[in-house]
């Protein structure tokens, strides 16, 4: 047991383990199946629900709103993603947008098109958009953006406000009500430009990760990023995010798919 867990109470660590809401699907899943489970079998039932969570099958053709619930769900879904659709990156593959988008509905049928797009920006930015894509490309900027909506959400709108000349003093950190729900990408007038101040840029995300009750990249690793230049713009920030291994890694244990 680690140090972390004795330090929690009960409530702390099923909120953080998000395990209610395991609970309630699993009762939600009874109660569907019902009349296929014999009352004899309920344990057995929930004993192969919670099996499932562990081995991250649970997300297998779930609904979107479930898919993306908690941060083990998201990671689930990534190395069911990979796990399902490997071969394309050993074959060296090139696919659309479209395409990848079809690949995510064989496992999600409701998969939002959206994400897939601004996974796709942060490999193409927007005036590549009909640009084949290879696997890998797809898959790390894929992760990034699904895993880290919310906080890429407001990162966005952070960014956008610097970029406006508000001051670090002026600008309003999102929190996960106040932020919208479409990531803002910057404009190819933006791109152009040297995009912002990089410490201020930090100091803003610093205050973001220490407010979001979302899953947010280390912030010693966001700080090693802005710490390469003075200046970044937000689609070098979003490429960088997608290269870094710490982050990737912070996700979850991934395979390397430049090997195969």
């Amino acid at each position: 047991m680690s140090p972390e867990r004795l330090s929690q109470s009960g409530p702390e660590y099923l909120a953080q383990r998000h395990v209610l809401t395991y609970m309630e699907d699993a009762l939600t899943q009874l109660l569907e199946h019902k009349d296929e489970v014999e009352p004899s079998s309920i344990a057995k039932f929930f004993s192969e629900y919670f099996t499932s969570v562990s081995r991250g099958t649970h997300v297998l053709f779930r609904e979107f709103a479930f898919v993306q619930c908690t941060p083990h769900n998201r990671a689930s879904f990534l190395r069911l993603f990979w796990r399902c659709f490997r071969t394309i990156a050993k074959n060296g593959d090139l696919l659309t947008i479209k395409e990848y988008q079809c690949l995510l509905q064989m496992l999600c049928p409701d998969f939002p098109m959206d994400l897939t797009q601004k996974a796709a920006r942060i490999v193409l930015m927007d005036d590549a958009m009909d640009c084949l894509m290879s696997f890998s490309d797809f898959l790390y900027a894929f992760q990034i953006q699904f895993y880290y909506s919310e906080f890429l959400d407001s990162a966005a709108a952070i960014y956008q406000d610097l970029l406006s000349g508000k001051s670090i003093n002026t600008v309003i950190v999102p929190t996960s009500r106040s932020a919208t729900p479409c990531q803002r990408q910057p404009s190819s007038d933006s791109v152009s430009l040297e995009g912002v101040e990089a410490p201020q840029f930090y100091q803003c995300l610093e205050n973001l990760c220490e407010r979001d009750r979302h899953s947010t990249p280390p912030l010693p690793l966001i700080g090693q990023i802005l710490g390469t230049a003075p200046r970044l713009t937000f689609y070098g920030f979003l490429m960088a995010l997608s290269k870094n291994a710490g982050i990737n890694h912070s996700i979850g244990e991934w395979p390397d798919v430049h090997r195969g």
